[in-house]
């Protein structure tokens, strides 16, 4: 996965950019409609690394749309932004090469300024605020939890959406509810504890342990809530291998707490225009490869190759 040059960002002359994210680069292809293009950045506490990690575009993309299809099979009623992976007609031959595979179209709608971050597992930051106040995001914990201690129920835990350079925060579910108001703070609760749940359970069959992960939603015309963006890709989620988990330890993960320790322990963390040298780009690569090929069921060439994700069968 980490061979050839990483595309770390795009313009297009037939489509106006209006976004540019961590990773994606968001362009309108009409007044409804945007096409999200999956960039190879990759980000690490809140800052961009100066490199990037050859083909994780197809594969954030790629593996988002198979949740996309799977999701509404296990949550019925979901509605997502997802419409298509084909590129808009506007798009000249010249300029597909770099849109192939790292591009979906999605419903164009107003987005909710949290993101909706659900825990199984005490880890990262939330251990980090155990062990300094026996809290998560504010929420009272007991006792005696370990490092890597699964919660009794999946723990909601939002966050600010920061702009890009700035760090997202930690907040309580009530600050949330303060940003979107009550209604929509408890469907956006209720929902991504649902989603967290019935992934973890699919993924758990597959010998992952999805310990967190993170959704961010939108608003449709309608006033019902909608699931955008990426979903539990090794970018938004932290996934462990169920065969060597073990509490009280750090765990072997399939996403980019190998660049984030690499980052710690190079006194990195935080620091703006860091280039990640060649065994941690090829790390992070297979590490992300082996999170899509054990949780679709399908060979990563698949993704680079533009063949249609299949779901497993359950």
């Amino acid at each position: 996965m980490a061979e050839g040059t990483a595309i770390t960002s795009t313009t297009l002359n037939a489509l106006p950019k209006i976004a540019e994210g961590k990773v994606r680069d968001l362009y309108e292809v009409d007044s409804n409609t945007l096409l999200f293009v999956a960039s190879d950045r990759i980000s690490a506490y809140d800052v961009i690394m100066s490199n990037g990690i050859p083909s994780k575009g197809p594969l954030l993309t790629q593996l988002s749309t198979f949740w996309f299809h799977l999701l509404p099979t296990l949550v019925p009623g979901l509605r997502t932004h997802f419409l298509t992976l084909s590129l808009p007609s506007q798009i000249p031959p010249s300029q597909i090469g770099q849109l192939e595979n790292r591009s979906m179209q999605v419903r164009r709608l107003k987005v909710f300024p949290i993101e909706a971050i659900v825990r199984g597992y005490i880890t990262g930051s939330a251990w980090k605020e155990y062990q300094r106040s026996q809290t998560v995001h504010g929420i009272p914990m007991p006792a005696g939890l370990l490092e890597s201690s699964p919660f009794p129920q999946p723990l909601y835990t939002p966050s600010t959406k920061a702009e890009a350079g700035q760090n997202d925060e930690n907040i309580h579910p009530s600050e949330a509810a303060k940003i979107v108001g009550e209604e929509y703070a408890t469907q956006i609760e209720d929902l991504a504890i649902k989603l967290y749940t019935a992934a973890r359970d699919y993924a758990a069959e597959r010998g992952i342990i999805i310990a967190d992960t993170k959704f961010e939603f939108g608003v449709d015309e309608a006033g019902d809530v909608v699931l955008v963006d990426e979903v539990l890709t090794p970018d938004s989620s932290r996934f462990w291998r169920k065969d060597r988990y073990e509490v009280g330890r750090e765990q072997e993960s399939f996403d980019k707490q190998f660049l984030r320790n690499w980052l710690v322990r190079e006194g990195l963390k935080g620091k703006q225009g860091v280039s990640m040298p060649e065994e941690v780009v090829k790390e992070t690569a297979r590490k992300y490869k082996e999170a899509y090929e054990g949780l679709t069921g399908a060979k990563w060439e698949n993704a680079v190759t533009g063949k249609d994700v299949q779901v497993r069968d359950r």
